[in-house]
């Protein structure tokens, strides 16, 4: 125990050497380094263009128009209205005209119309919010699997020193003859296992290091530090607070912003005009410009034929959402009941690890006085060294495991 708590104190001093990181920190690294991130510009933007272009719907529109013109006669006067006239009818027309048209109400079309590209860019943009919440449990999987290698790191070191300690001790009874050179041997090959399987951990953690680094855009080294979470207790309030949830009511709102927006396609539209045109005379009784203005009141019944069918669309789009929605709080529940169960089976394993380590121990400890009294061979004690070290390390490991499934519950309910 003091052997640990003195490995411990250095540990932490080696901490404050290097950089250090959380998984706070690894979250939000890895959100703003995740490419999607710059799919929230893009929504916007579009949005923002599409909204102005549907506003420019209230502008006025001005046409300009020029023609030339040749018909067949149109009236054939007798020569006592000919006189009158001025002479007969041209049938030849050159015109331009300049006509001006005002929207005055158009039925709620525009209006919901920007409701509609609001709504679809809040939908796009929960999508992202999806997408990105998904690389939370990555990066957990990562840095949990970093801190599972530093405790089997840890204790491999460990393991070295009990066994370099072993050495002394065989050491000084081959001294006294109560030892051979195959009892150093033995011990040797232990020392080397540990120092293959430290190596073999090492570059794992190397390989874990560099996952991660990639996730969060920062390169990673050997000397890098993973802080451990201190959190050792589940969340006790279950509420769903996920991303998927926003994303269902974006998609929801976009339904019914559409609907809206097929309402509106039934109501007339009224608007005014303003002509001002030129031409040449036909006639000499006619003048060769006109001007006018009005009210115009149009109602287009096309969209009647096809008002039951896109009614219908938007149902199945509505139902749609409804059973991802349902499906997605299922398969919630069904997450949350296994991980919680983990969770349980983790506290009691670790509880008999403490019991098995306690007993290891005092075995342990017998065997290296029987060794010394010459009643137990050296393989014995080794494989009592060992056993204390696989004890602990399995403990380590549960533990590891506990705050992972601890954090991948509060993953599932979006808890921080």
């Amino acid at each position: 125990m003091k052997r640990e708590l003195v490995f411990m104190i250095v540990s932490m001093v080696a901490v404050r050497m290097f950089a250090q990181l959380s998984l706070t920190d690894c979250y939000q690294m890895a959100h703003d380094n995740y490419p999607t991130i710059k799919q929230y510009g893009l929504i916007a933007q579009s949005r923002d263009y599409d909204v102005s272009n549907a506003s420019k719907g209230y502008w006025p529109r001005i046409k300009v128009g020029a023609s030339a013109d040749a018909f067949t006669d149109l009236l054939r006067l007798p020569p006592t209205l000919q006189a009158i006239a001025g002479g007969e009818m041209k049938n030849r027309l050159l015109a331009a005209d300049v006509q001006v048209n005002q929207l005055i109400y158009d039925g709620g079309g525009i209006a919901a119309g920007k409701r509609v590209v609001r709504a679809r860019a809040e939908a796009e943009s929960s999508a992202a919010d999806v997408t990105l919440y998904d690389i939370r449990a990555r990066v957990e999987q990562l840095f949990f699997g970093v801190l599972m290698l530093d405790a089997q790191i840890r204790r491999s070191k460990l393991l070295q020193d009990d066994l370099a300690l072993g050495r002394k001790t065989v050491d000084g009874m081959l001294k006294g003859g109560v030892a051979n050179q195959s009892d150093i041997d033995a011990v040797a090959v232990e020392q080397v296992k540990a120092e293959q399987r430290e190596s073999g951990l090492r570059a794992s953690r190397r390989a874990y290091l560099t996952m991660l680094g990639l996730f969060i855009g920062r390169e990673l080294s050997d000397t890098t530090v993973l802080e451990r979470p201190t959190e050792t207790t589940e969340p006790t309030v279950m509420i769903v607070q996920r991303p998927e949830l926003t994303a269902f009511a974006a998609r929801q709102r976009l339904i019914d912003a559409q609907r809206q927006s097929l309402h509106t396609q039934f109501r007339p539209k009224l608007a005014a005009f303003g002509l001002a045109a030129y031409h040449s005379r036909m006639m000499h009784l006619m003048k060769n410009q006109l001007f006018a203005a009005g009210l115009t009141l149009s109602w287009d019944i096309a969209p009647f034929y096809t008002r039951r069918n896109d009614l219908r669309k938007l149902s199945v789009q509505q139902q749609q959402v409804d059973i991802d929605r349902e499906t997605f709080l299922f398969n919630l529940g069904l997450q949350s009941a296994s991980v919680n169960g983990t969770i349980q089976n983790l506290r009691e394993m670790i509880a008999q690890d403490t019991r098995i380590i306690a007993l290891r121990e005092r075995i342990r400890e017998k065997s290296m006085r029987r060794v010394q009294n010459g009643t137990e061979t050296i393989n014995e004690m080794l494989r009592d060294v060992n056993a204390v070290n696989e004890a602990q390390q399995q403990k380590d490991i549960h533990e590891i495991q506990l705050l992972e499934e601890i954090y991948k519950l509060k993953h599932i309910y979006n808890h921080e």
